[in-house]
Order: C-alpha cells, then structure tokens, then sequence
C-alpha cells in the first residue's frame, strides 16, 4: 500500500492503517521527541501524544509538502505543548549575553554522551538549542512557537551553548587527565 493510500485509510480511523504508519516513523519521531524531553519516558510520553494528535488531525493534510515533514512539526509541537503548559517561559527580561561556539571532537565524544549533556539543559535552554541547532528553526519561528522574545531566543541558546560547553570542557579535562 502506497503512503497515500495509508493516510487515506487513516482518514477513514482504518486501525490497520494507523499501526503501519505507526511502524513507519515511530523511531524517527521518537529520535525527536528524545532531543525534546528530559528522559526517555518522557519521550515515550511525547511520541504518544504526537501520535495521538496525528491520526486526530490527519485528516487537516491536504498532501501540500511532505508527510513526514508535517508529523515530525506536529511532534515537535506536541512536545513544546508541555512546556508552554508548564510556564517554563514565563520569564522576566533575559539580558543577552555573548554568543558561545561549541567544539565537539567527534573521535574523543559519543553521540549518547551528547544526547545526555542537551537532555540535562534546563527545560527553556534545551527547546532553544534544539529547535535552533538540530531542527534548523529561524531565532523569530522560535519566539513565535515558544511565545517569547526574539532577544529571549537568542539569550537562551547563548545559555545553552555555554552551558555546553563547560559540560564538554570538563569532560575533556576529565578524559585527557585519566589517559595520562
């Protein structure tokens, strides 16, 4: 059965249907939702709750653009949607701070230790970070999403790109001092 067969047949709630597309995206969207929640349970959360919302709202897609594009922006979303509710943005007036590049040796860091460093950024700084640095979204497409300031955007990846790069640093330093 072709993609658009599926989503046709999901249009009419056909269960089978749902469990195949299910089976299609689940490990994409919940390589997403893990960037996105503080643990893998709660990713779990997300991706059902995405789901949830898809098969709710499939029959909103109109084959303008990709499939997987428009799921992957309803998961991001359903996972934002969490902290929105939770006021995690509810802040007073950030002051900018200077902008932080990270380096990242590839060789002497894993990718799950990465994952777990971006995990452990405070709620505000990691959906930042993620959204600007791993999905690609304009500091503006941030603001609007997360209902904050641009200028509050661009503090918050400042935050967590330092925050980042002192959890590296040190993991370096711890690295290089037991190989000696």
């Amino acid at each position: 059965m072709s993609l658009e067969q599926l989503i046709a047949q999901c249009q009419k709630n056909d269960a089978q249907a749902q469990s195949q597309i299910y089976k299609l995206y689940a490990s994409k969207l919940f390589s997403i939702c893990l960037k996105y929640s503080r643990n893998y349970a709660e990713a779990e959360d997300n991706l059902q709750d995405a789901y949830v919302t898809i098969f709710n709202k499939i029959n909103q897609f109109k084959s303008k653009g990709s499939f997987e594009g428009w799921i992957k922006r309803i998961t991001i979303n359903t996972a934002l949607q969490r902290y929105r509710s939770a006021g995690v943005f509810n802040l007073v007036n950030e002051d900018q701070i200077e902008e932080v590049s990270v380096e990242v040796d590839e060789d002497n860091i894993s990718l799950d230790y990465l994952l777990q460093i971006i995990q452990e950024l405070p709620d505000r700084y990691r959906l930042v970070f993620n959204l600007y640095a791993l999905d690609d979204f304009s500091h503006k497409e941030i603001a609007k999403m997360l209902e904050i300031s641009i200028g509050t955007s661009k503090s918050n990846l400042a935050r967590a790109r330092l925050i980042l790069k002192q959890k590296i640093e040190h993991y370096k330093a711890n690295t290089n001092s037991q190989s000696l």
